[in-house]
């Protein structure tokens, strides 16, 4: 496999808006709320609940992102204020904000799986498809997601995400013009900040 070799998912990272504009960082704080049992984990696909608060969008050939979570911040009772790549779930802390990257242009770059965690390629014909998202347990470790697309594409119009473009460097050297990694974008109309009707 050409450099750089890609061994597992890592969810979805940004790299940057439809039309080249600069991703700069810019994300905006989301509460969680108290006692969420559900792990979040950097990269992850999140959502808004109808009560304004953030949760996991589980979703897989149907979503309603809000958008990526990188991240979260709380005050600790024995640390004070704490950063932390993932949040855990169960935390007993009244006041988490999750950092999330909500801006409906953005683009991420995502690995492509055959099943579950196995790496998997699609071809260059696979630019302009959707797919759906593959939901694997982010790692306790590096805070890390582990969310990922599958390599079945179609027009279905209803799946969340659509392939925009392949990473070139990650062509397989036995299959060539096969890509382990791909560029992404929320598919029309999935985005929760463009559904007219709301939450």
């Amino acid at each position: 496999m050409a450099y750089p070799s890609v061994s597992a998912p890592y969810g979805l990272l940004p790299i940057n808006l439809i039309g080249g504009q600069v991703f700069a960082g810019s994300t905006r704080l989301i509460p969680i709320p108290t006692n969420s049992s559900t792990a979040i984990f950097y990269g992850d696909v999140v959502k808004l609940t109808n009560a304004g608060v953030l949760a996991k969008d589980a979703g897989t050939d149907v979503a309603t992102p809000v958008g990526v979570f990188l991240g979260c911040t709380y005050t600790d009772p024995t640390f004070g204020k704490t950063f932390r790549q993932y949040y855990p779930g169960t935390t007993n802390i009244s006041d988490v904000q999750a950092y999330v990257l909500d801006d409906p242009d953005a683009l991420f770059k995502v690995a492509v799986v055959s099943a579950t965690t196995t790496i998997g390629y699609v071809n260059r014909t696979a630019v302009g498809n959707n797919a759906v998202l593959v939901q694997n347990t982010g790692s306790t470790i590096t805070g890390n997601s582990a969310v990922a697309i599958d390599d079945t594409t179609a027009t279905t119009s209803t799946w969340p995400i659509r392939i925009i473009d392949v990473v070139p460097e990650t062509a397989t050297a036995g299959n060539p013009g096969s890509y382990t990694e791909v560029i992404v974008k929320w598919n029309q109309g999935m985005h929760q900040y463009l559904n007219p009707t709301g939450v």
